[in-house]
């Protein structure tokens, strides 16, 4: 009986210890988890931060092009305005250049043609 006994001891101790590896991996798989959990939070945290800055960036950028907008606008009218004016003061350069060439030619007709 007392080489059963040390075998049944020996089996016992096997499996406390077999117990004790397996409950040392498990807190080992704990650790490396917890390790990749607090990694992967700082990764979210720091692209949430980027994701932040970037959004300011956009709406920056959108206001800038709302300005810029804005002032094309306005130089469009502008140079309506302009390209009106000019066409005008052609069309007035045009009358009186036609109004000089009739009173041109009424004097020359006067002048030489009239007794």
């Amino acid at each position: 009986m007392n080489f059963g006994s040390v075998d049944w001891e020996a089996e016992h101790r096997r499996v406390l210890l077999g117990g004790n590896a397996a409950l040392q991996r498990s807190a080992q798989s704990v650790a490396r988890s917890q390790a990749v959990a607090a990694e992967s939070e700082q990764i979210g945290t720091e692209v949430i931060s980027e994701l932040g800055e970037q959004r300011d960036r956009l709406v920056r950028a959108k206001h800038r092009l709302s300005q810029t907008d804005e002032e094309l606008n306005r130089t469009r009218r502008i140079l309506l305005i302009m390209r009106v004016k000019v066409l005008t003061n052609k069309i007035v350069l045009v009358l009186i250049i036609l109004l000089e060439l009739i009173i041109l030619g009424i004097t020359v007709y006067l002048k030489f043609f009239h007794k």
